[in-house]
């Protein structure tokens, strides 16, 4: 039988499963590693989610030699409630890890908003109703396939593709797209452009084909040449590959317009709401953006969209083996759940 009186922290992995194969400028993959996570104290269970494509580093084998460790840390805490001790507490434990801990994270506000009867969007005094649209992701593939997910997206006010395998198969993925609609697209280079001079023509080509921004244009190591290309672009730029936590945000002033915050990349809810926090205070745009994942970290995350500019909070439904039940689409529009915590049910 649990014990009740200590946090106990349990763990499963868990691949998902996409209904396309999803090309980037690096790679292809059809499935995600992930891990799902549980805290349970005083008879009341948390959700949480790590999900770990490829570039993250992480695997289910790390992340549950890192929820070992963090199981004396969580059981040896005498309240769930103080996150400003127990969570930096929990980053020291190694370096990294950042999936790994965003679920522990997720699952112990889950923990909390269930404890105190009330969503997180209620707790920040966030308005559900000024939640924005996302965009659905369009990955690299065949002008075929384009054409067909591109109909698939057809609730979606945005697309999100992704382009950075070459200036060919970047405009033929862009003319495919206009081929079936005309609604507004933002573009994701993930680093895959490496000529200044090239960039700013391509986007020059793109600003007349009604794209919104460019994200992550450049590697991240090119930081003097992303602040070249943003003063002559003429389309904003947003950071993502360059903004992975806290401290990254200000060193994207001057570079970026604008930041990607995803949560598996900065730990977790408590982060990400510090770096939209200091994002604003700089100036910046704000996005909300997601990996491949389930209903519950995504739902973990639209809790903080009424915060932002723009979201990309497509990843549950990129998916064909979702396990819970959470925040939906709605025309487009996120739509939060009115339940406790992330607003999950297991399915």
């Amino acid at each position: 039988m649990l014990e009740t009186t200590r946090m106990n922290l349990r763990h499963q992995p868990y691949t998902l499963e996409l209904k396309h194969a999803f090309g980037i400028a690096t790679s292809t993959r059809t499935t995600t590693p992930a891990m799902l996570v549980e805290v349970e104290y005083e008879g009341v269970v948390g959700y949480g989610e790590a999900a770990m494509p490829p570039y993250l580093g992480e695997s289910q084998q790390t992340a549950a030699a890192f929820f070992d460790r963090a199981t004396a840390t969580l059981r040896e805490a005498s309240d769930p409630f103080q996150l400003e001790e127990l969570l930096p507490a929990l980053d020291a434990l190694a370096p990294g890890n950042t999936a790994a801990k965003a679920a522990i994270d997720i699952a112990l506000h889950d923990w909390i908003g269930k404890k105190l009867g009330a969503p997180w969007h209620r707790i920040w005094g966030l308005n559900p109703a000024k939640t924005p649209v996302t965009s659905y992701t369009i990955g690299i593939d065949t002008a075929d396939m384009v054409r067909q997910k591109t109909r698939e997206a057809d609730i979606y006010k945005i697309i999100k593709v992704k382009l950075g395998r070459g200036a060919e198969s970047d405009r033929m993925m862009i003319e495919t797209i206009r081929a079936v609609t005309d609604k507004p697209i933002t573009v994701d280079a993930n680093q895959g452009w490496k000529n200044r001079e090239e960039a700013v023509r391509l986007i020059e080509w793109l600003a007349a084909r009604n794209v919104v921004f460019i994200e992550q244009p450049m590697p991240k190591e090119q930081i003097d040449d992303t602040a070249w290309l943003r003063s002559r672009s003429a389309l904003p730029l947003i950071a993502d590959e360059n903004v992975q936590r806290l401290a990254d945000v200000k060193k994207c002033h001057g570079a970026f317009d604008g930041v990607n915050i995803k949560l598996m990349k900065c730990t977790g809810l408590r982060e990400a709401h510090q770096m939209i926090l200091l994002a604003r205070a700089l100036d910046l745009k704000v996005m909300l953006g997601c990996m491949t994942e389930t209903s519950c970290a995504i739902s973990a995350a639209a809790q903080l969209s009424p915060l932002v500019d723009w979201a990309d909070l497509d990843g549950a439904v990129l998916i064909k083996n979702d396990c819970f039940r959470g925040a939906t689409i709605v025309d487009g529009k996120i739509t939060l759940p009115d339940r406790p915590g992330i607003g999950v049910e297991k399915i």
